[in-house]
């Protein structure tokens, strides 16, 4: 299982790289899981071998869950919070590409997400 959680926790370094996301830390959740932080704050975790959660707005989470519940679900636990669990086998990595990106701007700063933002336009 270890293995398992290590090569997706992987898979999210690498895509958070390939993103250009400045000021990464690898860390872990407070729930002890792998996770990725911006500023302290997580925004993606690895919950399990099959499951990532991300941080999203509840409006952006609403739509996901409707575009793709083969990909995207909530349980009980997450109703209500801006964490939206997504099954890791289901999504490709362009897809998680773009819910890094947007997880990363959700927990940034405003001045680093600006920047970034302006770096991506020129």
């Amino acid at each position: 299982m270890a293995g398992e959680v290590d090569l997706i926790f992987g898979r999210l370094k690498r895509l958070a790289a390939e993103a250009g996301l400045p000021e990464v830390e690898e860390s872990t959740s407070s729930y002890g899981n792998p996770a990725l932080k911006v500023a302290g704050k997580s925004f993606v975790a690895v919950k399990n071998p099959e499951t990532i959660v991300i941080s999203i707005s509840l409006d952006d989470k609403d739509h996901l869950l409707e575009m793709a519940p083969e990909i995207y679900f909530q349980t009980d636990h997450y109703v209500g919070w801006p964490y939206l669990p997504v099954r890791a086998a289901l999504i490709g990595d362009e897809e998680l590409r773009l819910r890094l990106i947007g997880a990363w701007l959700f927990r940034a700063p405003k001045k680093l997400a600006d920047r970034f933002g302006r770096q991506q336009q020129s």
